[in-house]
C-alpha cells in the first residue's frame, strides 16, 4: 500500500479541484468559504482588535522616536524603531483580515485567506532584521558608550509600558490559532520586553550613571525577540509551502479512511494542506471494491474527514482496479 506524493503533481490536483467546481457548481464553488459563520465573527473582533493596536502603537511609536533622540537611549531608540516596525506590520495585519473577507473568485478559487499567512511570514523576517540591527547598534555603543539622560528616559518607558500592554490586552483576546494573530502577538510582545529593559535600563544608570547598561539590555531583548520571530517564520513558511499540519498524520489519515469507511480497498496519491493555518484541505485518490456505490463512498469519506480530521474541504477521486494516473510501466 503506497500513500506516497508519487507521480502526482500538486498543480494537476488543483485543476481537478476546478473542473469538479465546474461540472458540480455545488460541490466545490464554495471552496473560499468551506469555514463557517463562527470563523467569519472571529476575524471580524481580530480586525477590529489589530486595528486598535496599531493606534496605539504607531501612536506612540513617534513620541518615543524623539525620547530616545533627546535621551541618547539606544534601548529607547531600538524600542522606536521596532514600534514603527509593529506599526507596520499591524496595519498590514489588518488589511490581512479586510483582504481575506473577499470572495474566492474564477482566478483566486480559493479566496485570499493566505494572504494573512504571507504577511504573518513577512512579519517574522523584519522582525527578525530588526533584532539583528540592534544587536549591531549595541555592540558599537557597548564600544563607546555615549550620555544617556535616566530621568527622561525613564519616563517615556513607562509610558511605552502602559502603551504596549494596552495592545497586549486588546489583541490577547483574540484568536491565537491565526498566524497572522500571533505575528500581531508577537510584535507588541516583543515592544513590551523593549519598553521592561529601557526601563530597567533607566533605574540603573539613574542609580549607578552605568551607560553601557543601556546596548546590553538591548541585545537580550534582541535574542528573545530572535528566538519567537524564527518559529512565527517556520509556521508560516509550512503553511505557504503547503505542508501538511503539524496537527495531522496524512498517511494515518489514509489508514483510518481505509479502515473506516465500507468499500474502500485503498487510499493512495494523498495530499494534505492548509491554506492559512486554520482551514486544512486535502485531495486524494481512493480505490474502491468493485460494486460498491461511488456517490456514497466519496459522501462517507468527505463526512469523516471532516468529522474526525478537521478537513473541512476535500477532492475525492473515486477508482476501480488500476489508479487513474498509473503510467503503463507503473501498473500494480
Amino acid at each position: 500500500m503506497s500513500h506516497s506524493h508519487g507521480g502526482h503533481d500538486h498543480g494537476h490536483e488543483h485543476g481537478q479541484d476546478e473542473g469538479h467546481a465546474r461540472g458540480r457548481g455545488h460541490d466545490h464553488s464554495h471552496a473560499g468559504h468551506s469555514h463557517g459563520p463562527g470563523v467569519h465573527v472571529h476575524e471580524n473582533t481580530d480586525k477590529k482588535r489589530v486595528l486598535i493596536a496599531a493606534c496605539l502603537t504607531g501612536g506612540f511609536m513617534i513620541v518615543e522616536a524623539a525620547g530616545g533622540w533627546i535621551t541618547g537611549s539606544l534601548a529607547l531608540l531600538a524600542d522606536a524603531g521596532h514600534m514603527l516596525t509593529d506599526s507596520i506590520a499591524l496595519w498590514l495585519a489588518w488589511y490581512a483580515f479586510h483582504l481575506g473577507e473577499r470572495p474566492a473568485t474564477m482566478r483566486m478559487t480559493y479566496g485570499f485567506g493566505r494572504v494573512k499567512t504571507l504577511v504573518a511570514y513577512t512579519n517574522g523576517v523584519t522582525i527578525f532584521a530588526i533584532a539583528l540591527w540592534i544587536v549591531y547598534e549595541a555592540i558599537v555603543r557597548f564600544l563607546d558608550p555615549p550620555p544617556v539622560l535616566g530621568g527622561p528616559m525613564l519616563v517615556v518607558a513607562v509610558v511605552g509600558l502602559l502603551v504596549n500592554i494596552a495592545g497586549f490586552v486588546v489583541l490577547h483576546g483574540g484568536d491565537r490559532e491565526s498566524l497572522n494573530m500571533r505575528g500581531a502577538i508577537l510584535h507588541v510582545m516583543g515592544d513590551m520586553l523593549g519598553s521592561a529593559a529601557a526601563i530597567v535600563a533607566a533605574i540603573i544608570i539613574l542609580a549607578t550613571g552605568w551607560t553601557p547598561i543601556d546596548p546590553i539590555l538591548s541585545v537580550l531583548v534582541a535574542v528573545l525577540i530572535l528566538s519567537t520571530a524564527w518559529r512565527l517564520m517556520k509556521e508560516a513558511a509550512h503553511v505557504l509551502l503547503e505542508g501538511v499540519p503539524e496537527s495531522l498524520d496524512r498517511d494515518g489519515i489514509a489508514r483510518d479512511l481505509e479502515a473506516s469507511v465500507s468499500g474502500v480497498r485503498e487510499i493512495h496519491h494523498m495530499h494534505v494542506w492548509s491554506i492559512d493555518g486554520s482551514r486544512n484541505m486535502a485531495t486524494l485518490h481512493a480505490c474502491l471494491v468493485e460494486g460498491t456505490d461511488p456517490h456514497g463512498a466519496v459522501s462517507a469519506i468527505k463526512a469523516r474527514l471532516a468529522t474526525r480530521h478537521g478537513i473541512a474541504h476535500a477532492t475525492v477521486e473515486p477508482e476501480y482496479g488500476q489508479c487513474a494516473d498509473a503510467r503503463p510501466e507503473h501498473l500494480h
